[in-house]
C-alpha cells in the first residue's frame, strides 16, 4: 500500500487572505486539507497537484459572493439563485489555468463543474481544467 502525504493548507491562518490556488485531481499521493464553508468550518481533502493562481479581482468577487451575500455562513444548504450562479461562474471563468506544450504556454479559462455543484461552498469550488477536475481554494473567512 502506498503512503499518502497529507498537507494542510494554512492550518494556523497565518498565510493571509490573498491566496488563491487550485488542486488538480490526480493520483499524486499528496492530499491537501482545506477548511472551508465559512463559519460552518467544514474540512475538505483533495488529492492532486497544487497550482497557485493569480486573480485578485476574481478573489474579491468570490469573497463578495460568499462573505457578503451568503454572510460567511457557508453554502451547504444554500439554494443558489440564477444570478448568484452566474456571478460565481463569471468569477471562475475569468481565472486562467496555464498549460504548456514545452515551447508555448497556453491560457485556459476555468469552468464550474456542474456535475459537482452540490459541493460548492466558500473556499471550495469544484471546477474543470484541461487536465481534468479540480477544486478552487482560497482562505476561508471564519
Amino acid at each position: 500500500m502506498t503512503k499518502r502525504h497529507h498537507v494542510p493548507l494554512d492550518p494556523d491562518g497565518t498565510a493571509g487572505r490573498d491566496w488563491l490556488c487550485l488542486v488538480v485531481e490526480a493520483d499524486t499521493r499528496v492530499v491537501y486539507h482545506q477548511q472551508y464553508g465559512g463559519t460552518t468550518n467544514r474540512q475538505g481533502r483533495v488529492e492532486g497537484f497544487l497550482v497557485p493562481l493569480a486573480g485578485a479581482p476574481q478573489l474579491a468577487a468570490l469573497r463578495a459572493l460568499f462573505e457578503r451575500d451568503l454572510r460567511g455562513a457557508g453554502a451547504a444548504d444554500h439554494r443558489w439563485t440564477a444570478e448568484q450562479r452566474l456571478r460565481l461562474g463569471a468569477a471562475v471563468s475569468a481565472l486562467r489555468y496555464w498549460t504548456s506544450d514545452g515551447a508555448v504556454d497556453h491560457p485556459h479559462p476555468l469552468r464550474l463543474d456542474d456535475s459537482r455543484a452540490a459541493e460548492t461552498d466558500e473556499a471550495w469550488v469544484p471546477v474543470l481544467t484541461p487536465d481534468g477536475p479540480a477544486v478552487l481554494l482560497w482562505s476561508n473567512s471564519d
